[in-house]
């Protein structure tokens, strides 16, 4: 029967309105009836859960048979490698084990999960081979710490060392057999400290791994969030939070330091002591929810950093150069000769080679003002035919060129 206008009325009800009483009201939202009829009862629940437990237990106990005979012949590699003056880490070695492992899986446990457990069995490994010491810029809460463990696992012994510097000390001394330092954050660019730690000709420390990690930064304090007067952190840290700073606290003072996790201990201190003479606490750091727990301060704001994917990248340093992984990059120093062209002349010769540079940096020379020292990632091992044509093409337009080192690309982020 048609309507006013001639129109047809139609049988359905339009998308969008409720037909009879309920028209002109909102739809009340439909409940899952899974949620509100179990299809399994409770008795019969444990039952299943029991036989399934009882099936997991048999897996764990095959498990561990069979890494105790991994490890069994782990302890014989580390016989071989000592006899024949080998080091224990070996970045190659780490990059084909764990592409290997990730190859064999079909899930439905995910790539990061089974790099991980492969990660702390290394590490164990590593430990019944030879210990293993590692140095990284502290205290203990640092993101250079947080990235140590996730790269090197649970199993090695840490060393806080309380400067970049001092890591590459280290290092070069044989105090510690391998230093984590980072380079390059994905918003604050490269860091400062470790490109100027290469320009102090340390020729026998040689880049071996890369390792990168999601950064996520937190408000650290004992005050209420409209007490906090002073804010302590690293400039880099500082500058990968700066909308939300400019946003939050206009007015609060910044306070750089050495590390996000020295900056935390320093807020701590600062609050017990305000507390202590009777004043309002009015300090707070910027750093990883594990400083904060390290060093009892509340988490006022979580990821604080302006770009949601803030990445940091660390650079493995050691004392032995890592092989050929079939899938690596080489970092390069140089200073170019001081002419009109000269950078454009050492580039082109990767581009002639097809060569691809994956990251370019500068740092002043600290010889000459105005004159400055360039740092490149090429995609290969300084070992490839290619590259090492393309390297020593390089030098002859070069004041000065160091090859820092080649190492396996890192594929995931930590």
């Amino acid at each position: 029967m048609a309507g006013k206008g001639g129109k047809k009325k139609s049988g359905r009800a339009s998308p969008g309105r409720p037909r009879g009483k309920s028209a002109g009201r909102k739809a009340k939202p439909a409940e899952p009836i899974l949620d509100r009829r179990p299809t399994l009862s409770q008795s019969k629940a444990q039952e299943a859960l029991g036989k399934l437990r009882v099936g997991i237990s048999g897996l764990d106990k095959k498990l561990v048979r069979l890494l105790n005979e991994r490890a069994e012949l782990v302890v014989e590699v580390g016989k071989v490698k000592r006899r024949a003056g080998l080091p224990v880490y070996t970045p190659h070695r780490e990059a084909e084990v764990i592409e290997r492992v990730i190859g064999y899986s079909g899930g439905p446990l995910p790539d990061r999960t089974l790099e991980g457990v492969y990660r702390e069995l290394m590490s164990g490994s590593f430990q019944l081979q030879q210990p293993l010491r590692i140095g990284y810029l502290g205290p203990a809460g640092s993101y250079s710490h947080m990235a140590a463990v996730k790269h090197f696992g649970s199993s090695v012994e840490f060393e806080d060392l309380r400067e970049i510097a001092g890591v590459f000390t280290e290092v070069q001394r044989g105090h510690v057999q391998y230093g984590l330092v980072p380079i390059e954050n994905s918003t604050g660019g490269g860091i400062v400290e470790t490109l100027d730690a290469f320009l102090d000709d340390r020729t026998n420390v040689n880049i071996c791994a890369e390792v990168q990690i999601a950064v996520h930064h937190a408000l650290l304090a004992n005050c209420a969030p409209k007490d906090v007067r002073r804010i302590h952190s690293k400039p880099e840290v500082f500058s990968q939070c700066r909308v939300w700073l400019a946003t939050q606290y206009p007015q609060a003072e910044l306070i750089p330091g050495a590390s996000s996790s020295r900056s935390a201990q320093t807020a701590a201190e600062e609050c017990a002591t305000a507390l202590k003479i009777g004043a309002t606490p009015g300090s707070a750091a910027i750093g990883s929810r594990l400083a904060g727990e390290i060093y009892g301060l509340n988490v006022l704001f979580e990821k604080i950093e302006d770009n949601p994917s803030n990445i940091t990248r660390f650079f493995v340093i050691s004392r032995h150069a890592a092989q050929r992984s079939g899938d690596d990059k080489t970092s390069i120093m140089f200073t170019t000769a001081d002419k009109p062209g000269a950078l454009v002349s050492v580039l082109s010769v990767f581009h002639h080679a097809g060569i691809n540079l994956s990251h370019i940096d500068k740092r002043p020379s600290g010889r000459t003002n105005w004159h400055y020292t360039f740092f490149i990632d090429a995609i290969g091992h300084r070992e490839d035919p290619v590259l090492a044509a393309a390297i020593k093409e390089a030098a002859t337009h070069c004041e000065h060129l160091a090859v820092l080192g080649s190492y396996p690309r890192s594929k995931r982020i930590l």
